[in-house]
């Protein structure tokens, strides 16, 4: 009989502050696939799964698919989405067996009514039902909260090591050798988890984390090193172990790998004071804009209306300040409101209307803005590039407040709610952004890959929103350990 594994993927990123419930619906319309048919265009989560499948084909192995199902982070998933994707995977792994591995593809930081640790309960039950002697391993995004119960129920576990997340296939080409290579006879790898009680935002893109990734990719293949990780973990989710962890997968040697684990999490101890980014107020980073002359415009980061942090991408705050100053030369994007969208398709190019534009999830997205605009550009099922994925914006209506390039307000609406990644999320609506001076792009960090090439500065900005970058402030309820910054030292005893 030849090799068999099986795969599956679930996940969602959990803002325990979102107000948008995550329920089936919401899987089902960002990726829900059973018997691997992910289409022409799949979403990126889906990569580790088709990767999967390809490299074990080229084997000769044979591969079974369970459901994949991937949901736009929000709120809490319920009980009943959870349960039901949940026994669905479990059913269809029992229908595979005997399989010599599970490939499973997570996010990590999934938390469901009654399921504080909901991917860790699935690890768990993916376990039960295989066994002690079947091979599992598991691929997490970097926002996961890794905790003992997933690191517990796992032979291997990989995690993205870039923010933004451009390694998404690289790090399930990681995953599927250590699987290939357990298969193939080589001692199991072990693991050890150093938990560095720090919680916060933290790019790779910038030091000292770009260096400390560098560090630890060069550890990898070395003295019985198999893996390193770095989980940043999920900081609006409320969930006892949250924060940031370091994860060494090691050649049989759980004391090398604990060894290493520790030392790198007192280095990033250590580094504590410079790992997030600067963040900048509203009037400051507005300022920035009026005094720009630059060939590129500026960036800024609307950090706390990141769809991609399951805000709702409809905060008004940064809108509203750019119509009260009267600073134009500005666009915002993607804008999420599909009233607007659709009101703008009605009306047409080159229509003026008056628009109620944002505000309409709650006070995280303050108060909806009046204004006159022109419907300057239309797009119909427009997609934006991810990494090595397509990722689709809906419709989208280009809504532009004033007159001319440099005294104008562009502001780039849709229908689907989604942050931006690329410049595709202005530019598909036909706008020029070579012609603006400031960029405003709700996202956190993903937009940086695909914007840095045309930005003069990036700028992050910290505004109001479900997105709070203020760590202090975040209303837990079911964190209890101590976290850098909200105590100043939380190793004393």
């Amino acid at each position: 009989m030849p090799t068999r594994i099986f795969t599956a993927c679930l996940g969602t990123e959990t803002n325990s502050f979102s107000p948008i419930p995550t329920g089936m619906d919401l899987f089902r319309r960002t990726m829900f696939v059973r018997g691997g048919a992910h289409g022409e265009k799949p979403n990126v989560f889906a990569l580790p799964l088709i990767l999967w499948r390809e490299r074990a084909r080229a084997l000769g192995w044979e591969v079974r698919e369970g459901l994949a199902a991937f949901a736009m982070p929000a709120g809490d998933t319920t009980r009943a989405a959870y349960e039901a994707m949940r026994d669905e995977i479990l059913a269809d792994l029992r229908a595979a067996m005997p399989v010599d591995a599970v490939m499973i593809n997570l996010h990590g930081a999934m938390i469901a009514d009654g399921y504080p640790d909901a991917e860790g309960d699935l690890l768990a039950h993916v376990r039960a039902t295989v066994g002690p002697g079947v091979f599992v391993g598991a691929e997490l995004d970097l926002h996961c909260h890794l905790t003992e119960l997933k690191v517990a129920s796992v032979d291997a576990m990989v995690i993205f090591k870039e923010y933004p997340h451009v390694d998404v296939t690289e790090r399930a080409e990681e995953l599927f050798r250590i699987v290939a290579d357990a298969l193939a006879g080589r001692p199991r790898p072990v693991m050890a988890m150093h938990d560095c009680r720090i919680v916060g935002i933290f790019p790779t893109t910038r030091q000292p984390v770009r260096g400390f990734v560098d560090r630890m990719q060069a550890l990898e293949g070395r003295d019985g090193i198999v893996s390193v990780s770095l989980g940043h973990g999920f900081p609006w989710g409320d969930t006892p172990e949250v924060g940031m962890r370091v994860l060494v997968v090691a050649e049989g040697d759980r004391a090398k790998a604990q060894a290493l684990a520790d030392r790198l999490g007192r280095e990033l101890w250590d580094m504590r004071a410079d790992l997030a980014p600067p963040f900048m107020g509203i009037e400051d980073a507005i300022g920035r804009v009026v005094g720009h002359n630059g060939e590129k415009p500026l960036v800024l980061a609307d950090t706390a209306d990141n769809p991609g942090i399951g805000a709702a991408g409809d905060s008004t705050f940064m809108l509203r300040r750019l119509v009260e100053r009267k600073v134009g030369g500005v666009a915002i994007a993607p804008f999420w409101d599909p009233q607007a969208t659709l009101s703008a398709f009605e009306a047409g190019v080159g229509a003026r209307l008056s628009l109620r534009i944002g505000g309409k999830l709650g006070p995280a997205s303050g108060d909806p803005v009046d204004l006159r605009v022109t419907v300057k550009g239309l797009a119909q099922g427009a997609y934006q590039r991810f990494g090595k994925a397509d990722t689709p914006m809906g419709n989208m209506a280009w809504l532009r407040v004033g007159e001319g390039d440099d005294e104008a307000i562009d502001i780039v609406v849709n229908d689907y709610r989604t942050q931006g990644f690329s410049p595709e999320c202005f530019t598909a609506t036909g706008l020029d952004i070579t012609r603006c001076r400031g960029l405003v792009v709700k996202s956190t960090q993903h937009f940086h890959a695909g914007f840095q090439p045309v930005a003069d500065d990036i700028l992050y900005v910290s505004a109001p929103g479900t997105g709070s970058m203020d760590m202090r402030a975040l209303p837990y309820a079911r964190v209890t350990r101590p976290l850098w910054p909200r105590v100043a030292d939380p190793h004393a005893r």
